[in-house]
């Protein structure tokens, strides 16, 4: 009862008045909605961005085939146009060969030449091996005989001026005693006889006696000086002998000099088997300077910037045209090296060539040593002058993995990204 009278006695307290609610402006939700979108772009190209770089500084790369000549000449075909495609192996050019058809044709007479003498040299060793081996075996023969002849003649000499000779000698010696006794016996019978001592017909036998003596000491006389002579020839045939001998010796020792023959024709033969080597060689030489005369295709390309004509005298190394291939080619993209962090060899690219508006897919292969500026002509000195750090760039060789029927050529522009995961 108290708290209800405490209620009455309460003075009414009036409602507040509800608030109407604001009203947005609409130029403020429009640009939450632009910071909304703008925020969304922003996080969306940070997720598109952050695991890929990219660089439009590309160019597509490859081998470039200069040909030129090897050998001077004037060029009497030309069989290919400026643009045209070529296989390996295609004759491009040709220079009149005759001049060099001559030096084969030359060097090739040479070589037969050398190789003729190179087959007589080889022919004369055997022969001169087996003449002068027979020429000292028949000298070591003859020496030998004569050597036996000296020996039978100094025998013979021996016996005659020896036994022989003093056998005469002491016959003379005897038959002169007979003869001086049967002398001397006649000249004591001869008194005796005149006397009539003795008979006539003893004294005959005195004087017979005497006569076979005499004609007895002049055998022995006579055989002794055909003794002597005979001592004597046995002397001039032991000097013939001896003579002989020393010809056959001379003999052999002129075999033994010839058998240095064989030697001198063996190196005869090696001279000439180098002679054939030189001829040949040189024919081998003349033969390649006359394929020169030919000029082909190394690769497969496109024949850019002909630079030649019929008639033209030409010299080595004198740039004719070039070839491209246009099936080996590769990216070289220089990319900021603040990019290169997370790239690696491996690595997927996405290449967008600038003449197709396409792109084609080619992966990382390596990336190069050195900065641009570094291996330019004249790399940039930075211990002298102001120094400006400048962000350098790297090369990095991208290939190619599919071409999607696209010619890429050398030296167009495209732009790359590297796929970094």
């Amino acid at each position: 009862m108290a708290n209800l009278v405490e209620d009455r006695l309460k003075p009414e307290i009036a409602p507040a008045p509800a608030r109407a609610p604001r009203q947005r402006s609409p130029m403020r939700v429009l640009a939450f909605l632009i910071i909304l979108i703008v925020v969304g772009v922003g996080v969306a190209a940070y997720l598109h961005f952050q695991d890929r770089v990219s660089s439009d500084d590309a160019n597509v790369d490859g081998h470039i085939s200069a040909i030129a000549p090897k050998v001077s000449g004037s060029v009497s075909e030309v069989l290919v146009l400026e643009n045209q495609a070529v296989k390996a192996g295609e004759v491009l050019v040709r220079i009149d060969p005759r001049d060099f058809q001559a030096k084969v044709d030359m060097n090739k007479a040479a070589m037969l030449l050398a190789e003729s003498q190179l087959r007589s040299a080889q022919v004369t060793v055997p022969w001169t091996n087996e003449t002068t081996q027979s020429g000292t075996s028949a000298a070591s023969a003859g020496l030998t005989g004569m050597e036996a002849e000296v020996e039978r003649a100094r025998i013979g000499y021996e016996q005659a001026s020896g036994s022989d000779l003093l056998y005469a000698k002491a016959n003379v010696g005897a038959k002169q005693a007979n003869d001086e006794r049967a002398q001397a016996d006649l000249a004591r019978m001869k008194p005796l006889v005149d006397k009539a001592e003795i008979s006539r017909q003893q004294y005959d036998s005195y004087v017979a006696a005497a006569r076979v003596a005499e004609s007895e000491l002049q055998a022995a006389q006579e055989k002794l000086g055909s003794a002597e002579k005979e001592a004597a020839m046995r002397k001039a045939a032991l000097d013939a002998a001896l003579s002989h001998v020393n010809q056959a010796k001379a003999q052999v020792e002129t075999s033994v000099a010839n058998r240095k023959q064989v030697e001198i024709r063996t190196a005869d033969v090696g001279s000439f088997s180098a002679a054939v080597a030189a001829a040949r060689a040189n024919l081998e030489a003349a033969e390649l300077q006359l394929s020169y005369a030919t000029i082909v295709a190394p690769v497969d390309g496109v024949v850019t910037h002909k630079n030649v004509e019929v008639g033209q005298i030409v010299s080595p190394g004198q740039g004719l045209m070039t070839i491209i291939p246009l099936t080996d080619v590769w990216i070289t993209a220089n990319f900021k090296e603040t990019q290169l962090a997370n790239v690696h060899p491996g690595q997927r690219v996405e290449i967008k060539v600038d003449m197709y508006g396409r792109s084609v897919i080619g992966h990382v292969d390596s990336l190069s040593g050195a900065t641009g500026s570094r291996l330019s002509l004249l790399p940039p000195e930075n211990a002298t002058g102001n120094f400006v750090k400048v962000v350098q760039r790297i090369p990095v060789k991208i290939l190619v993995d599919r071409q999607d029927d696209l010619v890429l050529r050398p030296g167009m522009n495209v732009d790359v990204t590297i796929f970094t995961k």
